[in-house]
């Protein structure tokens, strides 16, 4: 059994609308400029970030996903991958804002009727709408119980990224009477909904993270997006690709954030405004240690980076295969962003870590804010650890089995 299986062949990609490619990445870049002129000011700040978010939204990232025909940007996967990592370099908190609103606010795509996606896509669009949630399973799950007038949800879920400025929170609900797991949209204006700035992590300040509780609030049937049954007889391969898709965003997270710091660890020792003093532990840019630690960097973050290719281009095979593709393909694809995962956690862990060492001590004043990309990677690793990606791969390898559907938090 091969260690890094081959992605399914693709069908042809149907027609797309709107401003195109270039003109996005563009656009991305222009957004990741500017968020990365007062990174260091914001974060230290930690205040909510609907400044951050109003940039994200007049940049046309919040609807980039959303075809054309509904109002949206009409992008593909491979360009809103390419948005959390370019922006995830110049700040990585917002990037994982951006990054669960973007898995969130497709979701619906994966899981219901293409009626209800479409309806909740042009609503989106019109509205501009911040997701924000985590379809992750929880315990104690929240409840989705039947009323005389529906049906209500009740419960509390902590750590929910984005919901301190969200439009919308998407989170998973267990039906009272079935057992069946569900995604459902809920407006967090609305009564019965409590939100709890209480996150207080010591990363991701600026993901706008927070618990939010629900007490008999009101679902309509528009409002559930779809089942998160894991049961081979509810789901198809297609559905499935929900899990490697989302996952496949927090790829890109840790590789933006790795080559984030690379970069401004790399300007900072060519033009450092302190001078060199020789009781520090490394010496000037020439200093081979220096050059040895830079150039064992570069090889960690561009190898991970080759290996997210490899899943990019096989998530995009499988998107495209549509019910065509088999939960044997599925697996590889699973697999081969595991294999991505595991690879950029340890690239983000080592440059967010081994960046500051090159740069020594003058990467300690706090109006630098070198620290926030280790603060960020770490507080990313450790809500998604790895240890469970190497497990699937593992057991792939050494027994052909397939991995489980996990989505992210």
């Amino acid at each position: 059994m091969a260690t890094a299986p081959a992605p399914p062949q693709p069908t042809a990609e149907p027609r797309r609308t709107g401003p195109g490619r270039a003109h996005w990445l563009r656009v991305i870049r222009e957004t990741a400029d500017d968020l990365a002129t007062d990174a260091v000011e914001r974060e230290q700040a930690g205040k909510a970030p609907f400044d951050e978010v109003s940039r994200l939204r007049e940049a046309g990232l919040l609807t980039l996903l959303i075809p054309a025909e509904l109002g949206g940007g009409g992008a593909d996967w491979p360009t809103a991958y390419a948005a959390v990592r370019e922006i995830a370099a110049a700040d990585g908190a917002v990037a994982q804002l951006l990054g669960s609103h973007t898995f969130l606010s497709w979701s619906a795509r994966f899981l219901g009727e293409p009626a209800l996606a479409a309806r909740i896509g042009r609503r989106s669009a019109a509205e501009q709408w911040c997701w924000g949630g985590g379809l992750a399973r929880q315990e104690p799950a929240l409840a989705l119980t039947p009323s005389a007038g529906g049906q209500v949800l009740d419960g509390r879920q902590s750590y929910v990224t984005g919901v301190l400025v969200a439009d919308r929170v998407a989170v998973r609900a267990v039906r009272a009477d079935s057992a069946e797991p569900v995604a459902v949209l809920v407006d967090p204006a609305a009564p019965g909904v409590r939100v709890d700035n209480d996150a207080e992590a010591f990363g991701q300040r600026l993901a706008a993270g927070g618990s939010v509780e629900f007490d008999a609030v009101p679902v309509a049937a528009d409002d559930i997006l779809g089942s998160l049954s894991t049961e081979e007889d509810a789901l198809s391969p297609r559905t499935a690709l929900i899990s490697p898709v989302g996952r496949l965003l927090s790829v890109q997270l840790r590789l933006g954030m790795a080559e984030g710091v690379l970069a401004e660890a790399r300007d900072y020792s060519r033009t450092g405004h302190a001078p060199w003093h020789p009781a520090w532990p490394v010496g000037s840019p020439h200093d081979p240690q220096v050059l040895t630690t830079f150039g064992e960097l570069t090889v960690l973050v561009r190898a991970a980076s080759a290996l997210a290719d490899q899943a990019l281009a096989a998530v995009c095979a499988g998107l495209s295969l549509g019910d065509g593709l088999t939960f044997e393909e599925h697996a590889d694809i699973a697999v081969l962003v595991a294999m991505a995962e595991a690879a950029a956690a340890r690239a983000a862990q080592e440059s967010t870590t081994r960046a500051l060492d090159v740069v020594g001590a003058r990467s300690t004043p706090a109006r630098l804010g070198l620290d926030r990309f280790w603060r960020d990677a770490r507080t990313h690793t450790l809500y998604e650890p790895v240890a469970p990606r190497l497990r699937d791969v593992g057991d792939y390898f050494l027994n052909g089995a397939h991995p489980a559907l996990v989505l992210p938090m």
